[in-house]
């Protein structure tokens, strides 16, 4: 596989084309971004830990029946993944009050819901990534209605797995974001990253934190957090 010219760069990972037009390269980047990129910073080492973690949780969750665009991981930084184009919708699955929820809705944050919520906001930085439903998204073509329910399933799968997966790690999964693309023949796969940039996780005994809240929130210890999460879900 030939790493060829960069196609994209976000807030996170760069893409390169490669000599096969249904690959793409990720490459994850130590920068971090919060607020809708107001506030930014360098996480050292975050690019590695997301990208390994990233693989490993889409590796079992193939296994679990959930497509995602995985394909090789090339290095440490890159992996090989299927081109897709991104559905624009960001679906958000929470199982405690954290975050935008506590503040939206004026609840404290812990609260354990008897059911994991789902809420999509319509992927549009300029916009400020707001608030959509189903219907909404529907009339905006964003996604049809069996893609839809396809989404949904497959995200609580997602779900399922990762509280599971967490907990014997002795971690609290709280809430998390999930991208998903569209396969050149239409197929709706997991695509983007699960990773500690992507969703919150609080250990189980004492509540700290060990995502990227100890960087929007400063709180400190950003990298040990990270290293945390590594050590616990991949023994590294």
């Amino acid at each position: 596989m030939v790493k060829k010219e960069q196609l994209y760069e976000g807030k996170a990972k760069k893409v390169f084309a490669t000599d096969d037009p249904q690959i793409v390269i990720v490459d994850y980047k130590d920068d971090a971004t919060a607020f809708n990129g107001e506030k930014k910073g360098t996480i050292v080492g975050k690019g590695v830990i997301n990208n390994q973690m990233t693989n490993h949780l889409m590796r079992k969750l193939e296994e679990a029946g959930v497509p995602t665009h995985f394909v090789e991981e090339l290095s440490e930084r890159e992996t090989a993944v299927k081109k897709v184009s991104i559905v624009p919708l960001e679906v958000i699955i929470r199982n405690v009050s954290a975050g935008s929820f506590s503040k939206r809705y004026g609840v404290e944050e812990g609260i354990v819901f008897e059911q994991p919520t789902i809420e999509f906001s319509y992927k549009d930085d300029a916009l400020g990534d707001p608030l959509i439903n189903d219907y909404h998204a529907s009339a905006l073509k964003l996604a049809t209605w069996d893609e839809i329910e396809l989404i949904k399933k497959y995200a609580f799968t997602v779900n399922g797995f990762l509280k599971k997966t967490l907990l014997e790690c002795g971690i609290t999964l709280v809430d998390f974001k999930l991208e998903f693309g569209k396969l050149a023949d239409g197929t709706i796969v997991l695509a983007d990253e699960i990773s500690p940039d992507t969703c919150r996780f609080w250990d189980v005994k004492t509540g700290e934190k060990l995502d990227k809240d100890r960087f929007r929130r400063d709180l400190g210890n950003v990298e040990g957090a990270y290293q945390e999460m590594a050590r616990r879900l991949l023994g590294k």
